[in-house]
């Protein structure tokens, strides 16, 4: 279920409590059998190509949606719709792919006319829609709007929605010129969800055939009914989650939901795991890359959530990489599937209509990591050589069978590699990284390990790596930094000694590491890879209460990890009184699964503890479990745990740890509403 009694999943307040527990039981309603349809369209997901006999949608739509950037703000108007269009053209998306724009929630009258008709908001679109369709095809692109399978959408104002007038809006958005249809699953009235979102389908296709005008369909039901395992011959994507915000934990959570589910997308039938909040300002721009490089290779829809008329030239060169679209663009309609996921080090791997291989290495976790695979086990087949183009550098190298980098913190290094007969003709792969991210004590030194390894199936000739601080930093090499030449496999490592001054604050702080090799024709390939330096203070001696302990990292499934309250919504401070199983605690962290939460032990801790559960504001069942991980080592973990279950004592030896992390999980059973609580977790040392 959804963040209950305001769903912020939704973004938008169902209604009363009433209404959302009405949602609710349609929700959980069972499934009926599918109505009467044409022999042509009674399809199952095993079979290849499209699903709908209509050809659209064969590779995922590409557009954008306004609702992240404005939700139902007065700026969500024509004038923006318009404007976005332009930028479409005038910056080159429209030619990297890009083609719908779309409105969300908020474009209508509160009420229907006389007739029973929508009316568009004449202060928004006071040309109204049809005008509105007209400028944009003028543009050559094309546009999407909203409404919910229920009897109101999902806004606060209850906007009308579609639900037993299918016919009749359906008739009224191919008129308008709509080419494509998102359609929610508020206010449902219990009515089961198969019948809802096929008796729209088939209002579509009938006014498809009056009007010639094909509209995409969205179905946005929120995975709630697992519509990838029926919604091949209904719509053309299926959202597989709840709604996403504009940070790291929401990201990752959706994008381990989404990613199990490759088997059921193909070309007409995509797995949606929501829009994309590139540029939105939440996330950083590493993180962004993840965003956009992890959606692509799963295949997914490319719906751009911010407003383009403010976003930074960075959020333009993340949309607008043509190399990383075409990963998501391949007519095969592949999405790409886990080849490794451990310790938060991900391979996914993607086939390629050309028979190249997509391979995402993607790092989870808050510091730098190697992440490796090989060409076998991303399925290319056998050959001397591979030549591996790195989709975010912008450049090509070759390759033996081991495909590797050393990933930043939340980064991803998107690359395609081939079995050609040009690999020889490129500069070896040449990695270069750290053992960890250094967590440095001020005033003391710190040993950082560095390696540059040779990857390709020719010799790296005359390596060389340098580190270096920020100002008033000491660093020092304690072994080579050289090497004449790097064979297959071979490795220059290096021992630096890196100490922060004596009255360094704490915080993070940037390294320099960068290595070279000498490229065939006689020029330098130049490497470089970010470090950041956490500048960490020991914890003092005796009982500490986490809450008020600095934390090194949090990650959240939804807004941010809260010290001393509930995780509340998706806003910072807006938690309640910590309470679990009626009892209310003073002290503890409010969080949200899947999250984690980073502390510097310094090896002088002991022992954790505290007492967990689930928040007793989650008002719907939901399963959650607890772990404590020692420098990476599980040190304890409960088992599932429900709203039903009264706190339960966790107890964790942490001895020796120089990191413990505090993970909550949501149980394994999908359900993205488990608002979970540390309740009086003490670090004893």
């Amino acid at each position: 279920m959804r963040h209950l009694p305001t769903p912020p999943t939704r973004r938008r307040v169902v209604g009363s409590l009433a209404a959302v527990l009405l949602c609710a039981a349609g929700l959980a309603a069972p499934a009926v059998a599918r109505d009467t349809q044409d022999p042509d369209t009674a399809r199952t997901t095993a079979v290849d190509g499209p699903r709908l006999p209509d050809g659209l949608a064969l590779t995922p739509p590409m557009g954008f949606n306004n609702w992240n950037a404005t939700h139902c703000r007065a700026d969500f108007d024509e004038s923006m719709v318009k404007g976005i269009a332009d930028i479409f053209v005038a910056k080159g998306l429209k030619g990297a792919g890009y083609e719908y724009v779309n409105l969300d929630d908020c474009w209508a009258l509160p009420q229907r006319d006389a007739n029973g008709k929508l009316v568009p908001d004449p202060k928004r679109f006071p040309g109204g829609i049809k005008a509105v369709a007209d400028y944009v095809h003028s543009k050559g692109l094309k546009l999407g709007i909203y409404t919910s399978a229920g009897t109101k959408t999902c806004n606060t104002a209850g906007f009308p929605g579609a639900l037993g007038h299918e016919r009749s809006d359906a008739q009224q958005f191919a008129d308008w010129g709509v080419d494509y249809l998102k359609y929610d699953n508020c206010n449902n009235q219990g009515v089961d969800a198969k019948k809802r979102y096929i008796a729209m389908r088939d209002a579509l296709k009938a006014a498809s055939q009056t009007t010639g005008r094909p509209i995409v369909y969205s179905i946005c039901e929120w995975g709630e009914n697992k519509p990838w395992e029926w919604a091949a011959d209904v719509g053309h994507l299926w959202r597989t989650t709840g709604d996403i915000s504009d940070n790291w934990g929401s990201m990752l959570s959706i994008m381990k939901k989404n990613l199990p589910l490759a088997q059921h997308a193909g070309p007409g039938r995509w797995n949606d795991p929501d829009m994309l909040e590139v540029g939105n300002g939440g996330m950083t721009d590493t993180e962004y890359r993840t965003h956009f490089s992890m959606w692509s290779i799963m295949a997914a829809p490319l719906l751009i959530g911010s407003d383009l008329r403010k976003v930074s030239p960075q959020t333009f060169d993340i949309l607008g990489n043509k190399e990383v679209i075409a990963v998501d663009q391949d007519p095969l309609g592949k999405q790409g599937r886990v080849v490794s996921a451990e310790s938060g080090r991900w391979v996914v791997a993607k086939e390629m209509k050309d028979g190249s291989r997509a391979v995402a290495l993607f790092n989870e976790t808050g510091s730098a990591k190697t992440i490796s695979t090989t060409t076998r086990a991303v399925g290319l087949p056998a050959a001397d050589g591979y030549t591996l183009r790195d989709l975010w550098k912008h450049e090509s190298y070759n390759v033996a069978d081991t495909i590797s980098a050393t990933v930043p913190a939340h980064g991803t290094v998107l690359v395609r590699v081939t079995a050609d007969d040009t690999w020889q003709d490129k500069p070896p792969a040449v990695d270069v990284g750290a053992g960890h991210d250094p967590l440095v004590e001020a005033g003391k030194a710190e040993k950082v390990l560095t390696k540059v390894t040779n990857r390709g199936s020719t010799d790296a000739r005359d390596v060389r790596v340098a580190l270096t601080g920020p100002s008033g930093w000491r660093v020092k090499a304690t072994s080579p930094t050289r090497a004449p030449a790097l064979r297959t496999g071979g490795i220059l490592g290096t021992s630096w000694q890196v100490t922060a001054p004596r009255d360094a604050k704490p915080g993070t702080y940037t390294l320099g590491l960068k290595a070279s090799h000498r490229a065939p024709g006689g020029g330098r390939v130049q490497l470089e890879l970010p470090l950041t330096a956490q500048v960490v203070v020991a914890p003092p001696a005796g009982e500490s209460a986490l809450s008020g302990l600095p934390w090194l990292s949090a990650t959240n499934g939804w807004g941010p990890a809260e010290k001393d309250t509930s995780n509340g919504e998706s806003d910072a401070g807006d938690g309640n009184p910590i309470t679990i199983g009626g009892k209310v605690y003073a002290k503890g962290l409010g969080v949200h699964a899947e999250s984690g939460v980073e502390y510097y032990a310094g090896g002088a801790c002991e022992k954790l503890t505290a007492q967990v559960g689930v928040d007793d504001e989650k008002l719907l069942q939901g399963t959650v479990a607890f772990q404590v991980w020692a420098d990476g080592k599980l040190a304890a973990s409960t088992g599932v745990l429900t709203n039903a279950d009264p706190a339960r004592a966790l107890s964790a030896d942490v001895s020796g740890a120089e990191v413990v992390r505090l993970v909550v999980t949501d149980g394994g059973d999908g359900i993205d509403s488990d608002h979970a609580d540390w309740a009086e977790p003490v670090l004893g040392c």
